[in-house]
């Protein structure tokens, strides 16, 4: 099992239980925890959160450099393969840019954490992340990705690195892409065919067929029933 299919199976539970790059479209239709402007309202919000939701979508909190970089790191947390779109094809740097508003705690950690990366990547590669080959980037990201013990250097990165991680997951999974990949179908009718034939003759019962042919039709499942004055079924 590889480590993507590492990380969708650890989601499964969450996804199932209620939610816990190249471009950032903040009215894409992809990601289902993206309320584009023009639906706030249409969710049940209250005029005072209608308003902050406004202000939220109004506002911009990382600059465009800053928001590039969470995207590299966003795919390179969740990339594209043969069968699943990359994280940035979702649309979740904009989930990390709308968290970071929303939540104003994660704000200090993030920007913080960006300008450390950039730190790291200035000192041992004379260039910002962003603008580091693959083999730069990823050298640096596997030593705060998978860090060594009592490593006090690279704990910032690593602190900023497992908050990027859990924001990518987050956004990804809880995107319709991400949720397909899970193979979550949330709460949809299954189909009855009745009690199965062994238990009925384990208890010595039987349907009737007229009962069989107006409440185990699959035919007309979606049929509203009718009944008469006595309580008789009529369909």
């Amino acid at each position: 099992m590889d480590r993507r299919e590492s990380l969708k199976t650890l989601l499964v539970g969450t996804v199932a239980g209620g939610a816990m790059v190249s471009g950032c479209d903040p009215k894409a239709e992809d990601n289902l925890l993206q309320i584009s402007e023009d639906k706030v309202g249409l969710y049940g919000r209250t005029e005072k959160e209608k308003a902050r939701d406004k202000d939220l979508f109004d506002s911009q909190f990382f600059t465009e450099k800053e928001l590039v970089t969470i995207a590299v790191l966003c795919d390179i947390i969740l990339p594209a393969t043969s069968s699943d779109k990359g994280a940035s094809e979702v649309n979740v740097p904009d989930f990390v840019e709308f968290i970071a508003k929303d939540l104003p705690y994660h704000q200090h950690p993030l920007r913080g954490g960006l300008m450390w990366l950039d730190h790291q990547s200035n000192a041992r590669f004379n260039r910002s992340f962003s603008e580091c080959n693959q083999d730069q980037m990823l050298e640096l990201v596997e030593e705060i990705a998978y860090p060594k013990p009592k490593n006090s250097e690279m704990e910032p990165g690593v602190n900023f690195f497992d908050r990027m991680r859990n924001l990518t997951l987050t956004g990804y999974y809880t995107s319709q892409e991400g949720i397909r990949s899970l193979g979550y179908v949330g709460n949809i009718p299954n189909v009855w065919d009745g009690v199965p034939e062994e238990i009925l003759k384990k208890h010595d019962l039987t349907y009737d067929e007229e009962w069989l042919s107006k409440c185990v039709d699959q035919k007309s499942r979606n049929v509203k029933a009718e009944w008469d004055e006595d309580g008789n079924l009529l369909t």
